[in-house]
């Protein structure tokens, strides 16, 4: 696995667990961080995933919003948690991270949805982030 590969899957893995407990995104990573350096049998956490990470969490609300109103038929809250997140990390690695070519963070968004969430999630984030990058553009602008 290509280590910006294993870099997504550990960044959407610390939006997850922070969803999931109701914790900040900057708090899992730095747990993430604190369990890799005192215990050996964890994985490093590398700096492409540090830095989705904390990308992430500098637009957060921009992002939020973003995929409630593109999401159609969606709430944030009614969404799958898994999705959300994957749809959370793809937003910002593809709105705001330009050295990534945006067909590349569509396609590892959608293999993260193949492997950890339902079989309609890979089309789903898959037309969500595809809208996203027809409108990149206009999104970055500040909420």
């Amino acid at each position: 696995m290509a280590a910006r590969n294993k870099a997504r899957k550990r960044a959407f893995q610390i939006l997850f667990e922070a969803d999931q407990r109701g914790a900040s995104v900057q708090e899992v990573l730095a747990d993430w961080i604190r369990h890799s350096r005192s215990d050996d049998r964890q994985p490093p956490v590398n700096e492409y995933t540090m830095e989705l990470v904390e990308g992430y969490a500098e637009h957060a609300r921009r992002i939020d919003e973003l995929i409630a109103t593109y999401a159609v038929g969606w709430t944030l809250d009614r969404m799958p948690v898994v999705d959300r997140n994957i749809l959370r990390l793809g937003a910002y690695e593809l709105v705001w991270v330009d050295e990534t070519p945006d067909a590349v963070v569509i396609d590892e968004a959608v293999q993260l949805a193949k492997e950890f969430s339902t079989d309609d999630s890979p089309s789903f984030v898959n037309g969500l982030l595809g809208r996203f990058k027809d409108l990149k553009p206009s999104l970055r602008r500040d909420a």
